[in-house]
């Protein structure tokens, strides 16, 4: 009698357990989406922002906040629903409602791929304080990439001060030792200073700005030295590239340039992004090279 009363609530027991258990499963991944969908709006409504940036931030005492969103060919001032990330050029079908003059892909490429950020952001590191700071330095690498790309040059006001934000980030997020950011604002600064100045004595042209050494120093500040061999090999190897490819297009031979604050930064975005399988294929190479 004492087995099968032992039984009997044992049984429910288990029932009782199997359901809390699924529970906590379906919560949890309720949760995961309701993350996942946050910071898709948060980081759309963010790329709207940071293309205000990209078109205003060059120009020379203008204000990125005011006047409010206008079209840049006729001048128009958007309604609020012309202004909606992504949504408003579908809406629209990539065309200004006033003067009928194209938008630019970039409006809504920019708001898809910060929403993009965020989410993986979320995914990789949780509702975090490393996802809050690693999603600064999205957002300052999107509008570098898209300055350069148009200007050719990197804002000292957001390399700079990405810099000591770095430093700073690295004695709150578990992700980063001071230490290592340290010595990845030192080395990444001093690489390509030293790069840029042995190009100069031997070219006697400045092969480099002083803006791609201050980036890097913030991606050393920001990822740590160890990302600095990565993100070196894999923008010089991809601007190569795209140089050799520019250079056969424009027919200028070595007087041609292109901007390479796009590839450090994409590089860097990738090394923040998988690090991991980064590691295992460097190890992968070493164990094939140097067989033991």
């Amino acid at each position: 009698m004492t087995g099968n009363k032992e039984t009997g609530y044992y049984y429910p027991a288990l029932l009782l357990l199997a359901v809390h258990n699924q529970y906590k499963t379906v919560l949890l991944m309720d949760l995961t989406s309701l993350y996942t969908v946050t910071a898709l709006l948060f980081g759309a409504i963010i790329g709207s922002f940071l293309n205000v940036v990209i078109l205003r931030l060059p120009r020379d005492e203008a204000s990125i906040v005011f006047p409010a969103s206008h079209c840049p060919a006729c001048l128009s001032e958007l309604h609020w629903f012309e202004n909606i990330p992504i949504l408003s050029y579908l809406f629209l079908q990539g065309r200004c409602s006033h003067c009928k003059k194209k938008i630019s892909l970039q409006y809504p490429f920019v708001e898809l791929s910060m929403a993009l950020l965020s989410a993986a952001l979320v995914h990789k590191f949780g509702m975090s304080v490393t996802t809050a700071g690693y999603f600064l330095f999205s957002a300052a690498l999107l509008v570098i990439i898209w300055i350069d790309i148009h200007h050719q040059i990197i804002p000292d006001v957001i390399s700079l001060p990405g810099i000591v934000i770095g430093l700073l980030f690295s004695l709150v997020s578990p992700a980063l030792h001071w230490s290592e950011s340290l010595i990845g604002i030192l080395v990444g600064g001093g690489i390509l200073y030293a790069i840029a100045l042995l190009y100069y004595l031997w070219r006697r042209v400045e092969g480099m700005g002083g803006g791609d050494i201050k980036l890097l120093a913030m991606i050393g500040a920001f990822l740590g030295w160890q990302a600095l061999p990565f993100v070196v090999f894999a923008s010089s190897l991809s601007g190569t590239v795209i140089g050799l490819l520019a250079m056969i297009k424009q027919k200028k031979g070595g007087q041609t340039r292109i901007p390479f604050g796009p590839f450090l930064s994409l590089a860097a975005l990738a090394y923040l992004f998988f690090q991991e399988q980064i590691f295992q294929l460097y190890q992968l190479y070493l164990s094939v090279s140097f067989p033991s």
